[in-house]
């Protein structure tokens, strides 16, 4: 890899992260649309590390308490009913999904699931799911025409079933295409959370995750002498530093605006790979790497 493909892919990675469009997807199909070999799964682990890291300091207020009261919490009964102390919880139960299918599914993930035929498919899928979950959650906001707003949960409202179900929502970004900020505030959506709030928990159930399978990953890559380490550790430092930006206008953005933006452009995105692909322009294996 070099230095001007990892520039590329780390503002990329940055980008795409926290936004709904699946960054995996977008690390994929850039390297296919510039005929770069894919830059494959250990360097979009490493990679998502930088962008965690900003995750970790523009949040550093929230997980400072959470940390705090979970960590008191275990030796203070009285401290259980903290809601800081539950979120810890939370955090970790939402995390056991993707933990589990992540190991059980390394392969595929690694292989058949990086076909271009799915990520089109599940740009397409998903970005009709986060559509129809955006519009259920401004008809609550707005409250129709006869009816007052219908009033949306929050996290101090979150449960371990709530919880649960996140995880499962973000274990479903294992699969290129999908996003798993897409995945995990649609799932909120539906489940009746703001919008805010939904964002919010999708943000620190990915901290586990996403810094579990980084250091995985960065493990393997250190062991196999296949990761070009100047490229990618610049790849990571533009993600960390673009991805924190771009969490402080998401944040300001899903507030009071529409999704509807991202689901045109994944469905569009999705439609002209599969005609791309189906044409023969495109090979759905197009810069994989034979590593």
């Amino acid at each position: 890899m070099s230095w001007f493909e990892s520039l590329i892919l780390g503002l990329v990675q940055g980008l795409t992260e926290f936004l709904p469009v699946s960054s995996s997807a977008h690390l994929r199909l850039t390297a296919a649309f510039a005929g770069w070999e894919d830059p494959g799964a250990a360097f979009t682990a490493i990679t998502q590390i930088g962008t965690e890291a900003a995750v970790l300091i523009y949040f550093r207020k929230d997980i400072g308490r959470i940390i705090s009261a979970w960590t008191r919490s275990l030796a203070n009964k009285e401290m259980r009913s903290d809601h800081d102390a539950q979120m810890g919880w939370l955090v970790i139960i939402g995390s056991i999904p993707i933990g589990v299918l992540g190991v059980t599914l390394k392969d595929q993930i690694e292989g058949p699931f990086r076909d271009l035929r799915i990520t089109a498919t599940m740009l397409i899928v998903v970005g009709i799911v986060i559509g129809i979950a955006d519009r259920l959650a401004a008809r609550d906001e707005s409250g129709g025409r006869h009816r007052a707003a219908k009033q949306r949960k929050s996290l101090e409202d979150l449960s371990v079933k709530d919880g649960l179900i996140y995880g499962l929502c973000q274990a479903c970004a294992l699969i290129p295409g999908v996003s798993r900020s897409g995945a995990t505030i649609s799932g909120g959506l539906f489940m009746g959370y703001q919008r805010e709030a939904a964002a919010r928990y999708s943000f620190l159930l990915a901290i586990p995750a996403v810094l579990a399978s980084g250091l995985f990953e960065l493990k393997d890559a250190m062991e196999s002498n296949h990761v070009s380490w100047g490229p990618t550790i610049f790849a990571t430092v533009i993600a960390f530093v673009v991805g924190y930006a771009v969490i402080a206008w998401f944040m300001k953005f899903i507030s009071t605006k529409s999704f509807m933006p991202f689901v045109y452009y994944r469905i569009a995105l999705g439609i002209v790979i599969i005609a791309l692909v189906t044409f023969g322009v495109l090979s759905p294996h197009a810069a994989e790497s034979a590593g």
